[in-house]
């Protein structure tokens, strides 16, 4: 199977990320971040831990040194608007084996781990799940859908990226936590000046993903 990786386009990557105090500061964000999650994952998910997280998340965007949100935008900064919580959007996915492949782009090298299965609504989604290559590694899985490049960016969106801490867990039978209310933009939604690895082609979901976060407003 061949799978293309999408960057996004950037003028450059965050300076600060090769210095060894920006280095910590990322650290600390990731820290955090997966912090976030593992309270989602110990109430079991759900609209209250989902509330709890978008405002751990929104205090991270607003104050923290490695938020994407730009600088100029730090003052009036509220929190990122989001689709209501639709319980609907809340899936789980078995991964079925399919041939293998490496992608390479600047943020480094994905092997694909085969196809998450899951059912939204009548129709069947499929993405491919990748895994980052590299040292400890990590699940990573953005998509695009049908609200891409009017209610939400482009690019697409994560699901899932565990070398920043986002991860939502699976069941005891292996099944993936698939809840698309927990959807978020890359950072380079927010500034152009990040690169991010966004959606194969192939990981679009044709019907409009209407949960998890949309566009910052005003841009």
């Amino acid at each position: 199977m061949t799978v293309a990786m999408v960057m996004a386009p950037a003028t450059r990557t965050r300076p600060e990320a090769t210095m060894a105090d920006g280095s910590l500061s990322l650290a600390d964000w990731r820290r955090r971040v997966a912090d976030l999650y593992a309270d989602v994952r110990r109430a079991g998910g759900g609209p209250d831990a989902w509330a709890a997280w978008r405002t751990g998340r929104d205090a991270l965007l607003a104050g923290h040194p490695d938020t994407p949100v730009p600088a100029t935008l730090h003052e009036g900064f509220t929190g990122m608007h989001f689709f209501d919580y639709d319980p609907s959007w809340c899936l789980t996915g078995r991964l079925e084996s399919s041939d293998a492949a490496t992608l390479a782009g600047p943020e480094g090298s994905f092997a694909s781990l085969g196809t998450v299965v899951a059912l939204g609504g009548e129709s069947e989604i499929r993405l491919t799940l990748l895994w980052l290559e590299g040292y400890g590694g990590g699940l990573f899985l953005p998509f695009r859908d049908g609200t891409c490049g009017d209610e939400t960016y482009g690019g697409g969106r994560y699901l899932i990226d565990q070398v920043k801490g986002a991860d939502l867990g699976a069941l005891p039978d292996g099944q993936l936590v698939l809840d698309f209310n927990f959807a978020y933009h890359p950072s380079c939604a927010h500034d152009a000046k990040w690169a991010c690895p966004l959606a194969p082609p192939g990981n679009t979901i044709a019907q409009a993903v209407r949960a998890g976060e949309m566009l910052p407003g005003g841009r």
